[in-house]
Order: structure tokens, then C-alpha cells, then sequence
């Protein structure tokens, strides 16, 4: 399919093998494979007891790895997220602090490191930070549709160079993905970071999947018809409910195919003409039961939230169908050359999702769907099978561990912590390990109306401030009110535990040198903000 991947490599190779010295060393180092999806919540995968989907791949890799129960974002949003996780620090350090910013890809990166220390490096699939990536030997990005990319014949940049490909996204990335393993020069440890788009709005399923959960009918959330009483400002004034946001086009695909040529300016059409006419005609047969059933019951109130919400998971979790495939086809392809167990396979999102819960779809809240992200990872030579760990981690974490691993010096200025001993000592947490996550979430005025907040999260209780526009408080008690329907901000028998929390608020907030948030939200957003749809 890419030809020229074989003249990519060829130098490489050569370079490599003038370092005879040093190859045998080199060798012994652990091989990385970052996989990561774009909204990828743990409710659909059945490893994390999720009762939606099943996902038999990742729960391999979980079965024979460990399992994080307590892995959190720091900027729950695609672009921001994917900063932090290259840099090992927040977004008020590296720059990338929301979807309308350019990453500086001149900073300091893991994958520039590992490369200095000898690694081949690539990424292939969602990259989402603006600038050309930095630090690759290889890379192959989604272009189009923002930086997101199409679900059919998407666009890629590689290596620079514009390239359509033919064929389902999902697939073409694990494609990608085992073309830039079979060129690699085979005397150098890799580190491939495999990205997919996928279940990314507006959730487009792979051609075998399309139909495949027509006549199921999956568990409604329990919090599907919240009314946000005993919540503030922010839950009531967001943009991403079922009920309002979730466009008919778009989302719930209730167009034909005559009513979309009507109007080819239409985003739906518009990624519809990307697919072959075979494709074309399965589409409009699946989703002509979908626009009868809206069109002649009329649904209204608490009965079209129900239906819609239907839509929405047969949708998502039919693309997460073709993402748990491909897992399965990159790890076979390891078993087959031999390179299975020698690399550390790391599945993750960049953040949580909401899937009805509170009545919501999308991410940005710092509330438990969304910032709470899957973290497995399978390495036999140092994590005991069936692990599981509850200990804080972040996705800053994912940057030092890398580096640990691979006997790289991690740099003091990284922020993140080393998950290494964690993972070496059967999931069980350091003692001298952080308290608490930290979340900093900056996007506002902007798509979904989400305000901009900042907070902590300890193993029991979750503190955020609501800022900016709006000054409020919201305190959850995790044990008693896990699904974070009641603030106890200010109420009197949380009144020691309320200060406690402030007071370790500002000491992380002193420690990750975010001291004044406020302020440095009136700099970074001075003057007008430009924010793309859909990041």
C-alpha cells in the first residue's frame, strides 16, 4: 500500500548498523507501544466491568498486566491531554492548555529523548497538536475534519506529505502501524505511539460493523435524567446533553440519502461521499430503520432522551468494536516476530467520556466519567499477571515511566512520577506516593459551554472550583455519593475535611507551580480566542 516505507527505513538501517558497538546493549530495552483512542471511556470496556461491550483484546491485555482503577486526566480534552502526555507536565507549562492552541514542538518530549538514547521512533494515527511532529523517525498523522480525521478514506500526512488512503480508519492505522514494524531497523529498540481516532464523535462504524446493535437495547445510566439539583451553575448551563446537543444530522445520522444531496454543504454528507458506493448503500439500509422509527413515533420528553440515547451507544460502541479488532491484529503480529513479550503495551485514552451519565455525552468536566481514563498495560519481564492498582496516577505519569523504563535519566523538569514501582511491585502504591490528582481544565467560552475549573481528586473526596465567570464550590464524597450527585461544599459536617482539602489544593497547586490559576487565565486568554468545532 506505501511503498515508500521500505526507502524510509533504508537509512535508518544504515546508520544503525555503523554503531555496531553499541546495538547488543541497546537490544536488551524494552520495545513501547502506546496505544491510545479519542474518548474511549472505562464504562465500555468489559475489563473495567463494564456491562455495555465486550472488548476481549484489551481485557488480555489487562488479564495478563495490571489494570489502574485510579488513572485521571489533567486536562480532560484531546489536544491538551496528548501535550501532557508527551512533555510529562501540565498544560499551564507545556503551552497546549486548550484545542485552539499550537503545540511548541521544540520542547522537550519523551519520544525526542528515547530517540537521543537510541530508539526508532513513530507515530502513526490522531496526532491533534497543529505543529509537525517532533522526535519521529516516522510518522504518518490524520489530517482533515480539524486534525481529527475522516472515519472512510481518511487523509494522512507522512513524513510531510500528503496521502489518501482507501478504507476504514481504524484499520489503516494498524496497517500503518505493522508496515512501520516491518521496516524498522531491527538492531534498535522501538517506540511506537499508535493512535487511534476511534470512538470519537460522531462515531462512524467500520462497514462490518455497521447494523451489528440494531436490535440491541443497552442499560440506561443511572443518572440518565439528572436535573443537577444540588449541583451549581456549570452542570445547568453546559451544552452536551442528549436531550439538546445531540444534532439530528450529524450525530444521529437521521438523513437520507436524497435529503443529504439536497444540501451537500451538510457535515454529514460531506464524510458520507467519502465512502465507496458499497458502503454508501449498507449505510442507507442500517439507518433506515433509525429514521422511520423517528419519524413515525414522534417521540417527546424523558421517552426521545431514551431513544436518543439508544442511537448514540449503538453507534459508539460499534467503532470500539473495530478498535478492540485491531488490538488483537497488532498483538498477534508481536507474537508472530517474536517481539510479544519484550514490549511494554500500554492501552489508554486521553480522557474519559460521559455515556449518558447526568444526561451528558463528550469529556471536559472533571467529574468521575470523564476524568477518570482506562490505563492497562501488559509487560511480562516486570508486572505480575492480573495486577490491579488503585494508586493515583496521571497521565503525566505515562512520560517518566517511558523513560524509566528504557534506562533514559528522566529530566527534574518533568512533573509526572515514574509508575515503575508500581507496576514492579504488583499494583500496590508507594508509600511516599502523591495524595491526590490534580485537573486543570481551561476551554471557555467554547464548544459544550463547559466552565473553566481546576481541582484535586483524592482516593475519597473531589474538590473543584468553578472560576472565571462563575465563583463556586463543589465537594464530593466519593464513598458516599459516587456518581457526584450531591455537593457537600460548606454544609457543616464536612467542615474539617472542607479545609483539609483546600489546604492540600494549594499545596499541589504550589508543587505542579500553578499558584495562581486565575491570573494566568486572564494572560493566557487575553485578547480574542479563535476555538475549532468538535477538538
Amino acid at each position: 500500500m506505501r511503498n515508500q516505507m521500505n526507502l524510509l527505513f533504508l537509512p535508518l538501517t544504515a546508520i544503525s548498523l555503523s554503531a555496531c558497538g553499541s546495538v547488543q546493549k541497546e537490544a536488551k530495552r524494552p520495545n513501547i507501544i502506546f496505544m491510545m483512542t479519542d474518548d474511549h471511556t472505562t464504562q465500555a470496556m468489559s475489563c473495567y466491568g463494564g456491562n455495555l461491550i465486550q472488548t476481549p483484546n484489551m481485557d488480555r491485555i489487562a488479564n495478563e498486566g495490571i489494570r489502574f482503577d485510579n488513572c485521571y486526566a489533567v486536562n480532560a480534552l484531546s489536544g491538551p491531554s496528548r501535550a501532557c502526555i508527551l512533555t510529562g507536565k501540565f498544560s499551564h507549562i507545556n503551552g497546549f492548555t486548550d484545542n485552539a492552541s499550537t503545540f511548541n514542538g521544540d520542547q522537550q518530549t519523551f519520544p525526542k529523548l528515547l530517540q537521543q538514547a537510541g530508539y526508532e521512533t513513530a507515530i502513526v494515527g490522531k496526532w491533534h497538536l497543529i505543529t509537525a511532529p517532533q522526535g519521529f523517525n516516522y510518522w504518518s498523522i490524520l489530517s482533515g475534519q480539524h486534525e481529527q480525521g475522516d472515519y472512510y478514506n481518511p487523509n494522512f500526512l507522512e513524513n510531510g506529505k500528503p496521502i489518501e488512503e482507501k478504507g476504514y480508519v481504524t484499520d489503516i492505522i494498524t496497517d500503518k502501524a505493522i508496515e512501520f514494524l516491518e521496516h524498522r531497523d531491527k538492531n534498535k529498540p522501538f517506540c511506537m505511539m499508535y493512535h487511534q481516532k476511534a470512538p470519537h464523535r460522531n462515531w462512524m462504524p467500520a462497514p462490518r460493523h455497521l447494523g451489528i446493535f440494531n436490535q440491541t437495547t443497552f442499560p440506561e445510566p443511572a443518572t440518565l435524567f439528572d436535573d443537577y439539583e444540588g449541583r451549581g451553575t456549570a452542570a445547568r448551563q453546559q451544552d452536551m446533553s442528549i436531550e439538546h446537543t445531540l444534532t439530528e444530522d450529524w450525530d444521529l445520522k437521521l438523513l437520507t440519502r436524497a435529503e443529504m444531496l439536497k444540501d451537500t454543504t451538510n457535515r454529514l454528507y460531506k464524510v458520507y461521499k467519502r465512502m465507496p458506493a458499497e458502503v454508501q448503500d449498507k449505510w442507507d439500509s442500517v439507518y433506515a430503520q433509525r429514521i422511520a422509527e423517528y419519524r413515525t413515533n414522534r417521540l417527546t420528553g424523558k421517552e426521545l432522551i431514551s431513544w436518543k440515547y439508544q442511537q448514540y451507544m449503538r453507534d459508539y460502541l460499534a467503532t470500539v468494536l473495530a478498535v478492540d479488532e485491531n488490538i488483537g491484529r497488532l498483538l498477534s503480529y508481536l507474537n508472530k516476530i517474536g517481539e510479544l513479550d519484550n514490549t511494554i503495551i500500554v492501552y489508554t485514552s486521553d480522557q474519559g467520556f460521559f455515556l449518558g451519565e447526568h444526561g451528558w455525552f463528550d469529556k471536559r468536566f472533571m467529574y468521575e466519567e470523564c476524568q477518570r481514563m482506562p490505563l492497562i498495560i501488559r509487560y511480562p519481564k516486570a508486572i505480575k499477571p492480573g495486577s490491579v492498582s488503585s494508586a493515583i496516577s496521571m497521565n503525566v505519569d505515562f512520560a517518566p515511566t517511558f523513560l524509566d523504563f528504557a534506562g533514559v535519566e528522566i529530566p527534574r523538569d518533568i512533573q509526572g512520577q515514574s509508575l515503575k514501582p508500581i507496576l514492579q511491585n504488583g499494583g500496590q502504591t508507594p508509600t511516599a506516593w502523591r495524595k491526590a490528582a490534580y485537573y486543570h481544565y481551561y476551554e471557555y467560552p467554547a464548544e459544550h459551554a463547559v466552565k473553566r475549573h481546576y481541582g484535586i481528586r483524592t482516593q475519597d473526596f473531589k474538590l473543584i472550583h468553578f472560576y472565571n465567570d462563575i465563583n463556586e464550590w463543589e465537594l464530593y464524597d466519593l464513598k458516599a455519593d459516587p456518581r457526584e450527585m450531591k455537593n457537600v461544599y460548606g454544609q457543616p459536617e464536612y467542615a474539617s475535611k472542607q479545609q483539609e482539602l483546600l489546604k492540600l489544593l494549594q499545596e499541589t497547586q504550589r508543587t505542579y507551580n500553578d499558584t495562581d490559576p486565575q491570573e494566568q487565565t486572564n494572560v493566557l486568554f487575553k485578547g480574542d480566542r479563535r476555538f475549532m468545532k468538535n477538538r
